[in-house]
């Protein structure tokens, strides 16, 4: 296999990105317009925060918070159960020549955010910064 030379860094390349960011859209559509067939998952309000595709764009792991932040294991259940029926939306919507598989994570970008808060209201770290 022929090494990309346009990319070297650990990070996603820019064409993860965009499929990345593709398919965060269309799954936030597809859950927004209740399009899947299952009364409990439409009740929801689901955030998909990000959504990370591997390199060989095979499998896309979705970072997913219910809105209020209540039984978020309970919605990522949910949205494995039906992963199914989403990629097909995802297929018939996007112009993917393969539709990645899908996987259901927790987004605990919301619980890093508030510790973040809660270590830079702290004296001590407040008087490093200052000074």
């Amino acid at each position: 296999m022929a090494k990309n030379k346009f990319h070297d860094g650990p990070g996603p390349t820019q064409r993860q990105l965009r499929v990345g960011e593709l398919i965060r859209r269309t799954l936030s559509q597809v859950l927004a317009q209740g399009d899947v067939h299952d009364p409990d998952l439409n009740r929801m309000s689901i955030t998909v925060g990000e959504v990370r595709v591997s390199p060989d764009l095979k499998v896309a792991t979705a970072y997913v918070m219910p809105l209020g932040g209540g039984h978020a294991e309970d919605a990522v259940t949910l949205l494995a159960k039906h992963k199914g029926e989403l990629r097909r939306a995802i297929g018939k919507t996007t112009a993917l020549k393969f539709t990645p598989d899908l996987r259901f994570r927790v987004d605990t970008t919301f619980d890093q955010i508030d510790e973040t808060r809660r270590l830079f209201s702290d004296d001590t770290v407040r008087r490093d910064v200052e000074s």
